[in-house]
């Protein structure tokens, strides 16, 4: 195969115009507010008590201010892209269009990685909320059936086993891919009052924690680092960022909504920018309350904000936070099995996947085969894995597509200068730039075994574009590519 063949492109008003001509068969369904809903994520609720013990200390707030930063310039980014190119895909359909087919079948193989780990990491904490929730109503999960696969647990009597598998967060993925089998609009309907409950009782653990913090809790601040890479210091801070890194990607799961928005090219920078910042706000505060109510060793828990509630002493709060963290959580695994199904629908709109995954119900317009399978493998890897791992490969493979992402605002700028663009990144092509140079600093900071991971992840997906994308490209097979 030759390299022109490696490189072909699609064009963008060829893009544009198969998405207007209907060609998937999506319904608009979604305004700005149910847009901005969608990249409103809850990683807070999970992934903040692991790297405030193992990585950042109460210097976790640095962390989330790091990788704020770092979204914030590559939000610009999926904000031009998404305007400009409104149709499904995210970050795959930006990348088919710059540096081409075999580039844009990395970064989608890529996503999958990154959706699927994600929807697995919330239900974790999903399970770890529910139990706790559970359990201060006097009812008690068997612990085997709540934790990992081969986890040590410590039973009722006092003896250790291994656990089996986490059931609750296998239970609510299968339940909320059923959701989503129904219909778009259904679905965010009951997104759109999660949020709000989320966002309500973010709000109420700031200004009532805040009042009860214990500043002693915060010495030191940044902890010296152990003499390992990563463990506290300036190093936890970055590898800390790598990993909360997850609670800000909201918005790249936008991206993949457009074709279903109902003005695109005015919804989705309003949403990815308006998420985003809604976002940073409220998770900076979270971090520097929850570190100031627990010592952060005792945070390494998958439920740190139930945890935070637990040490202000008051039941209801404690209540009623851990009601407002599972609906949160709910929203996220929704959002990310959506995205997921939306990925799938346009690589296999190219061919690179076989037809299942594009074939949509006859009457409620919904991949819902597609949908299924993805439900099933996602419910058991959040069934068999910690949270540690797959905190990290979520990480790692989001930060991955966020390069490719800003390198296509560069590459574009330059090559199609006369594409309408209904909003422009400002500062190309410092912003592009520093997008892409943050997001491999974050990634620098991974520990290794997570990059082993992703090159394993890729390998098999090079093999399945070599046996089979390849062969079956719609754009090859139809001479169109450039």
């Amino acid at each position: 195969m030759d390299r022109a063949a490696y490189t072909a492109r699609k064009s963008i008003p060829d893009i544009i115009a198969s998405a207007d001509a209907g060609e998937v068969g999506l319904r608009r369904a979604l305004g700005h507010f149910s847009i901005t809903a969608i990249g409103i994520g809850a990683g807070i609720f999970v992934l903040t008590g692991t790297a405030a013990a193992q990585y950042a200390g109460p210097a976790l707030v640095l962390s989330f201010v790091l990788g704020a930063t770092a979204c914030a310039f590559v939000g610009l980014c999926y904000a031009e892209l998404a305007a400009m190119i409104p149709v499904s895909g995210s970050a795959y359909t930006y990348t088919y269009a710059t540096l081409g087919e075999l580039m844009a079948w990395i970064i989608g193989w890529d996503l999958i990685l990154e959706y699927s780990m994600g929807a697995a990491t919330v239900a974790v904490g999903w399970s770890g909320y529910v139990t706790s929730l559970l359990a201060g109503f006097g009812l008690y999960l068997p612990t085997v059936l709540t934790h990992a696969t081969g986890t040590t647990v410590t039973l009722a009597d006092g003896t250790q086993a291994s656990a089996l598998f986490n059931l609750p967060a296998a239970l609510v993925v299968l339940v909320l891919t059923g959701l989503l089998m129904l219909g778009t609009r259904e679905s965010t309907r009951l997104n759109n009052i999660m949020v709000a409950v989320k966002l309500s009782v973010v709000a109420i653990f700031i200004l009532i924690g805040a009042v009860h913090v214990t500043p002693a809790n915060w010495q030191p601040f940044l902890p010296e680092n152990t003499g390992e890479f990563g463990h506290y210091g300036w190093s936890g801070v970055l590898r800390g960022a790598g990993v909360v890194f997850f609670a800000f990607t909201g918005f790249d799961a936008i991206s993949t909504a457009a074709q279903e928005a109902k003005s695109p090219q005015r919804d989705m920078p309003i949403g990815i920018i308006a998420s985003l910042t809604v976002c940073t706000l409220l998770y900076v505060l979270v971090a520097g309350v929850l570190t100031g109510l627990v010592p952060y060793p005792a945070l390494n828990v998958t439920d740190p904000i139930a945890k935070g509630t637990d040490a202000i002493g008051l039941p209801w709060l404690s209540g009623l936070i851990k009601i407002g963290a599972i609906a949160g959580l709910t929203t996220v695994i929704l959002v990310l099995l959506y995205a997921q199904s939306r990925i799938f629908l346009a690589i296999s709109q190219d061919g690179l996947l076989p037809s299942v995954f594009r074939h949509l119900h006859p009457r409620r317009h919904t991949p819902w085969i597609s949908q299924l399978m993805i439900g099933g493998a996602v419910a058991f890897t959040a069934a068999v894995l910690p949270i540690g791992i797959l905190g990290e490969m979520v990480g790692i493979g989001t930060l991955f597509a966020f390069v490719l992402v800003c390198g296509a605002v560069l590459y574009l700028r330059r090559s199609e200068p006369g594409v309408h663009r209904p909003f422009r990144a400002p500062g190309a092509p410092v912003v592009p730039v520093l997008g892409m140079l943050f997001s491999l600093l974050l990634m620098a900071g991974l520990p290794l075994d997570t990059w082993l991971r992703l090159i394993i992840w890729m390998a098999i997906g090079c093999g399945i574009y070599a046996f089979y994308g390849r062969h079956h490209s719609r754009l090859r097979h139809s001479g169109a590519g450039r």
